[in-house]
């Protein structure tokens, strides 16, 4: 059985993502005075009192707007209402009950589903102010005082939470589930793509640049695996990023580059490699993270014969650095080779796990050594002792000689393209660490 799901909702400019933040523990959801700076879903693990489960932020529900924009987030929002188990419906003890609390109170009766009513920002202690009891006429039961600032009542909240969980029964083990940051300049498609992943439309798409600002993440399963799909906020040059809750989104996604497995860079076919695209990749790259080079829009290329390995080599210019990672042409508009995802995903990430007995290692060394001949360097020959596997994800390989400035870098990377020949690891970046005799350990 699935872990259960809290999902946080109410107008604009609540608390609700700071209240989020206290629950996780950790600053995962943007917080701004800015209303409708949270627009998609955000889900992040909590655990009280032994039980795990997710909590999901989400954008401020406006019952009645024209805005795109709004009517998005209020789309969002619903289907995060649909999908748990328990809904938290935060309001604003400072301004007491507004016209548009009592519309979303409306609106989540009618959901059917179990309703806890938070009256955030109450930050004094002492004696209960009377403007608590307004809140009684949103017909949702004991409305329950928090502090999302201090922490006052979220101990009250959560276990009001809790007394509609379904009983606990084993859950999966999520060892086996692979984390997948989609990444990439603004407008390149990777809302398209994750939507177009996961059948439904999760993500919000728009024409307009910076839509997506969070990193959201979502749990999928199907028949090739357990995943994590992160859709990350578009990356921009640092020039343009003015807008605080922009920089903030830009460390979003490369917090989110962090927590993947796999990173998807998606690259504009019409465009080609940008030189925003080299600094993307380089991100994943220097991360040490499985990737693939995900060529979005192939559909809108004029193609003639051999655009395909025109572009492919291109790419292996301009990406020399990741010369490992495959590249695949899709469309997230009309799905196109999409469904090859999975199993490139599953591949590149099995690639970054693979263990290299410390034998196999030094037998494929003996044979690189005999082929070409470690440098010299003023009458002194670098010697090569041994190699041994230290880590995964990505590989790492210890590698331990006479002296490591004798180690000049096109040696390693002789040695690099040499492990990469016997053994593959492609999609994946390989780590070499050269250590001397005498080298502390």
């Amino acid at each position: 059985m699935s872990r259960p799901l809290v999902a946080i909702v109410g107008r604009p400019n609540v608390g609700k993502s700071m209240l989020f933040n206290k629950l996780v523990g950790q600053r995962l959801s943007i917080v701004e005075d800015t209303p409708g700076v949270t627009r998609d879903r955000l889900y992040a693990s909590c655990e009280w009192r032994g039980r795990t489960f997710d909590l999901v932020d989400t954008g401020g529900i406006e019952p009645s707007t024209d805005s795109e924009i709004l009517l998005f987030m209020r789309e969002q929002a619903q289907i995060a209402i649909d999908a748990a188990n328990v809904i938290i419906l935060v309001t604003d003890i400072r301004t007491g009950v507004t016209a548009a609390d009592e519309d979303v109170a409306t609106m989540l009766q009618r959901s059917r589903k179990p309703v806890v009513l938070a009256v955030n920002k109450a930050d004094s202690t002492g004696a209960t102010d009377p403007t608590l009891y307004e809140f009684y006429s949103l017909g949702l039961g004991d409305p329950i005082a928090v502090s999302a600032v201090h922490g006052h009542g979220t101990g009250d909240l959560l276990d009001a939470c809790m007394e509609y969980f379904p009983d606990e029964e084993e859950e999966d083990p999520e060892d086996d589930v692979i984390h997948v940051a989609v990444i990439g300049k603004p407008n390149v498609g990777k809302s398209s793509l994750t939507n177009r992943l996961l059948g439904e439309k999760r993500v919000i798409v728009s024409d307009i640049a910076g839509t997506t600002r969070d990193a959201v993440d979502t749990p999928f399963e199907n028949s090739f695996g357990k995943y994590v799909l992160i859709d990350t906020a578009g990356i921009r040059r640092k020039s343009k990023v003015e807008e605080r809750v922009e920089k903030f989104s830009v460390m979003r996604a490369q917090l989110a580059i962090e927590r993947a497995d796999v990173c998807l860079i998606l690259i504009d076919g019409r465009d080609g490699v940008t030189d925003q695209d080299t600094k993307i990749a380089g991100l994943a790259h220097e991360a040490g993270k499985a990737s693939i080079i995900v060529v979005n829009k192939w559909d809108l290329v004029e193609k003639e014969t051999g655009t395909m390995e025109k572009m492919r080599k291109e790419i292996m210019r301009d990406l020399g650095f990741m010369s490992y990672a495959p590249i695949l042409f899709i469309s997230a508009l009309t799905g196109q080779r999409t469904e090859k995802l999975f199993e490139l995903i599953n591949y590149v990430n099995d690639q970054s796990c693979m263990r290299i007995t410390t034998g196999m290692l030094n037998n494929v060394l003996a044979d690189a050594q005999a082929r070409v001949q470690p440098p010299t360097d003023k009458g002194r020959r670098l010697k090569i002792y041994y190699m041994t596997q230290t880590g995964i994800k990505p590989p790492c390989f210890v590698i331990f000689c006479n002296s490591r400035e004798l180690f000049h870098f096109s040696y390693q990377r002789y040695i690099e393209n040499q492990i990469r020949s016997v053994f593959g690891l492609e999609g994946t970046p390989i780590h070499l660490i050269i250590r001397q005799k005498g080298d502390q350990e």
